[in-house]
């Protein structure tokens, strides 16, 4: 019996049993921008149904079928349009993953114990809630948990970033693990640090945080802060971003709004310690600005100011992109909030690869891109050697 054959079996019958938690498949080909489709049952006016999320970069499409026709679809896009498929269940975990016509299914044990509330009428979920104590301390919100004047774009910056966050964990082996290491590079006044301890902290999940922060007098608060709010698990250190303050296995880097190529000294120190995953949003593009040579097709673009900056932009974190995925990584970069809320909205994630990946052909073009724009250096290719 086949891979899939089996999977569609183990979902049948865990619909027909009532042992479904949920499904998500991921690794979609064919759909640009196209991150995962979540599956779980709802209960509504006319019966179960089973809730399909399609989940894009910049927004989700939800779609309801009847239980027996919407199993039929799922195990049809997973033939057609997804290398990976993982269903939860209280009897156990199955994994589906497809590569160049073989099939792999995996069995774990169930990570969840019981199956959630079907109700279609409850009240969504928030990453991050206004009334969190580290937000008043921080002085995001006040007494009522309402923004204070002037911080409501960070307010809006912290929740979508633990949305994200949720998203990202979801994607990745880490959603099975109960303990992990996070740092956060270029921690400022923590808020983003404090948020992702308390995201982890909420789903049970022992996260050992670190934040890293050159200023002392923001080393001294955001400690204080955390010894106030009770997270034991979190702490800041004084130093530099890149300078090797980590010292064990880590599973996620988090450096938001490094200048210049700070960014690339974090997204290295990642690299470096193994990290599962990566999140960067990168700010102040100032390297390979000074760097161009723009071949002749591209001069009457690029002569003008804002539009060099621009491209440098693009191409900064393109290459970024390109070196993790050199690197055993799987890269994306998207924005991750509205620009209203802050100009520096571009996120890059990268997941690490679990499985053989060759990186020739993307050192190929990585080598073709730097010599059409007469790039010689930049920081993160230094650091992994790559230039």
């Amino acid at each position: 019996m086949v891979a899939s054959t089996q999977f569609g079996e183990k979902l049948r019958e865990s619909l027909a049993s009532e042992t479904f938690v949920k499904l998500t498949l991921s690794q979609a080909h064919g759909e640009p921008g196209l991150r995962n489709l979540q599956v779980r049952i709802i209960e509504v006016r006319d019966g179960r149904k089973l809730s399909l999320v399609w989940r894009h970069e910049l927004r989700d499409v939800t779609k309801n079928y009847d239980v027996t026709k919407g199993a039929s679809l799922i195990l049809e896009l997973i033939a057609q349009r997804f290398r990976r498929a993982h269903l939860f269940t209280t009897a156990g975990d199955w994994e589906l993953r497809s590569r160049d016509g073989n099939e792999r299914l995996t069995a774990s044990k169930p990570a969840f114990k019981k199956p959630p509330s079907v109700s279609h009428d409850r009240q969504k979920e928030t990453a991050t809630s206004a009334s969190a104590p580290y937000l008043r301390a921080l002085e995001v919100t006040n007494a009522e948990g309402k923004a204070r004047p002037g911080m409501s774009g960070k307010l809006a910056q912290i929740q979508r970033f633990t949305e994200v966050l949720g998203h990202l964990i979801a994607d990745s082996p880490l959603r099975e693990k109960k303990e992990l290491a996070v740092l956060d590079m270029g921690a400022g006044k923590g808020y983003l640090t404090f948020a992702t301890c308390d995201f982890f902290a909420s789903r049970g999940v022992k996260a050992r945080v670190t934040g890293i922060e050159r200023r002392p007098e923001l080393v001294r608060l955001t400690n204080r802060v955390a010894k106030e709010c009770g997270y034991e698990n979190l702490e800041f250190r004084k130093g530099e971003i890149g300078a090797g303050h980590y010292e064990s296995n880590l599973d996620i880097l988090i450096a938001l709004h490094a200048c210049n190529t700070a960014t690339d000294d974090a997204l290295h120190e990642g690299v470096s310690k193994g990290a599962s995953l990566l999140i960067a949003a990168p700010c102040c593009h100032q390297e390979l600005r000074a760097q161009f040579t723009p071949a002749a097709v591209l001069r009457d673009v690029l002569r003008h100011g804002i539009l060099l900056e621009r491209e440098a932009e693009i191409l900064t974190d393109g290459i970024r992109a390109l070196l993790l995925e050199m690197h055993g990584y799987k890269s994306t970069v998207f924005e991750f909030i509205s620009p209203e809320h802050t100009g520096k909205n571009l996120m890059i994630a990268a997941h690490k690869r679990h499985e053989p990946h060759s990186a020739r052909t993307a050192r190929e073009r990585f080598r073709a891109l730097v010599e059409f724009y007469g790039i010689r250096e930049q920081r993160l290719a230094k650091l992994l050697g790559e230039l």
